[in-house]
């Protein structure tokens, strides 16, 4: 029985069409799937000793394909077939479903059966769940969000037959208790993000927290011997509260291999994540460099290398070197001169009055246009207010982080400008310098263009938001002059080659933005 229906009822097409149902919680592709599982000590199939957990099960396509290379590793161990998956379901593979409803997709691509003690099932459980469990779990409220993930009370409080996503995993101080086992290998892809703000409040707006590093930290808890799981590249270089998260990842010299794809759609076709996606490889026994890939459309690179050799992670490998000349070289970055997110605390909804009056005489830029406004609103750095800065859009990517048709990225928008004294900006924009002159000020502006420029503030960024961190690897310079291109390629050794592939990743200022 177990023969005919586990290698005839399953259909991988059926997981391919719901790979992606959301943002938040996507489902992964059999292909994926089985790209992480080749990251893999391969002999790990063929040794009945190997325990498996998904800790965010979906669709079950992690534990399905692990399933089915078992089936085969150990093969000549246990020649007999019912034998052999009774071995394998009763004692090598768990899961944990985020889900009631995934709970039953994910035994059922397992078992063939959403009962695990049904008659269908191609291993018989005495319960229900099986080895693939799903416990109906409460947020811990405490100032009106949740003390594990951070979820607001008013979004997420809800009644006893409402799907909480107080996922079990992230949800205890104890992750060893949810099995009370150890595991070889702990593999999946954790749900992405929650919003942390109810959306019933008008001056509010909606905040998604990041939680897909709580699944990562709780699985290095479990101290397993291998952890594998796809996750956003946000973390690379910003996201918000990730910080400690990023630090750690970097400094982790476990991390042996890492596979990141510049446009999830390469990886997720139908779903568009901001900055990407990827997937690692921690390997509790081994530490050294990391194996890094990256892959942007058809372009795929390899490099062994530090994750931790800058501040932030570098995506592109062929960046690398280019970034290193620079910090041979210079001597400050512009990172220093940048303002923090909220420039002058004027919130983005602000648009002033339509005309300049006597009480309102501060001339205020907004993403819909220009207003005036009364000096007392200007909440934050009064400093830069008799000053001539540059004003930048902190939305500064196109589609979601991605690159244009093209393979070609925008970075830095034409909506940048030199604001002049008593010209302030919303907390669209942030801000960049304090000048005496306005000569120097367009310098800066002229700057801020060049590809050179654009191409370094790309290798900072990991999402379509520009901040004080994107200016990273930026150089200062001489601000008395206006610089070219050639110019910067000349100033820090820039070769030909390296200058044809700034020129294959940023697209012109005029003309280009499309």
């Amino acid at each position: 029985m177990a023969n005919n229906l586990y290698n005839t009822m399953y259909n991988p097409d059926v997981l391919s069409c719901i790979a992606n149902l959301s943002n938040d919680e996507v489902f992964t592709p059999p292909e994926v799937a089985n790209a992480m599982l080749d990251l893999l000590p391969q002999e790990l199939f063929s040794d009945p000793n190997t325990t498996f957990l998904d800790p965010a099960c979906k669709s079950g396509v992690f534990l399905r394909e692990i399933a089915k290379r078992l089936l085969k590793g150990l093969e000549p161990l246990y020649p007999d077939l019912q034998e052999r998956t009774d071995h394998i379901f009763k004692h090598q593979l768990y899961g944990i479903a985020i889900t009631e409803l995934t709970s039953h997709l994910s035994r059922r691509s397992l078992y063939c059966s959403k009962f695990a003690n049904g008659k269908y099932s191609v291993v018989h459980f005495d319960n229900v769940d099986g080895n693939l469990r799903f416990k109906n779990i409460k947020h811990r409220w405490q100032n009106g969000k949740c003390v594990f993930c951070g979820a607001s009370q008013k979004e997420y409080d809800r009644a006893d037959d409402l799907e909480t996503h107080a996922y079990e995993m992230i949800h205890t101080t104890k992750p060893e208790g949810i099995f009370n086992m150890k595991f070889d290998v702990i593999i999946g892809n954790p749900p992405y993000q929650l919003n942390t703000v109810s959306g019933e409040t008008t001056n509010v707006s909606k905040q998604a927290k990041p939680i897909y590093n709580l699944f990562v930290e709780q699985a290095k808890k479990l101290n397993p011997r291998f952890l594998c799981m796809i996750i956003p590249s946000r973390w690379f270089a910003g996201g918000l509260g990730l910080d400690n998260f990023r630090q750690a990842m970097m400094e982790d010299e476990h991390i042996t291999h890492l596979v990141d794809y510049t446009n999830a759609k390469d990886c997720f076709p139908q779903n568009s994540i901001s900055g990407g996606v990827c997937y690692f490889l921690r390997e509790r026994d081994t530490t050294g460099l990391c194996e890094f890939t990256n892959i942007n459309g058809n372009k795929i690179t390899t490099e062994s290398r530090s994750l931790s050799e800058f501040p932030v992670v570098v995506r592109y490998n062929s960046a690398v070197d280019i970034i290193r000349k620079v910090r041979e070289k210079a001597t400050a970055f512009l990172k220093d001169e940048v303002s923090p997110i909220s420039p002058f605390a004027i919130p983005t909804k602000v648009t002033g009055e339509a005309r300049p009056t006597a009480r309102c005489n501060i001339t205020l830029y907004t993403s819909r246009g220009v207003g005036y406004i009364n000096k007392s609103e200007i909440l934050s750095n009064i400093k830069y207010l008799d000053k001539y800065k540059v004003m930048v859009s902190q939305i500064g990517a196109e589609h979601a982080g991605e690159p244009g048709r093209d393979g070609k990225f925008r970075v830095l928008t034409s909506s940048m400008r030199v604001m002049e004294p008593n010209e302030v900006c919303t907390n669209s924009y942030i801000v960049i310098g304090e000048y005496t002159d306005p000569d120097t000020a367009s310098n800066v502006l002229a700057y801020l263009k060049t590809k050179f420029v654009r191409f370094l503030v790309l290798q900072a960024v990991s999402s379509i938001h520009i901040s004080r961190t994107s200016f990273t690897f930026v150089p200062m310079v001489d601000f008395s002059k206006q610089w070219t291109d050639e110019e910067l390629y000349a100033e820090f050794g820039i070769t030909p080659e390296e200058i044809e592939f700034i020129d294959s990743m940023i697209k012109p200022m005029d003309g280009g933005d499309e």
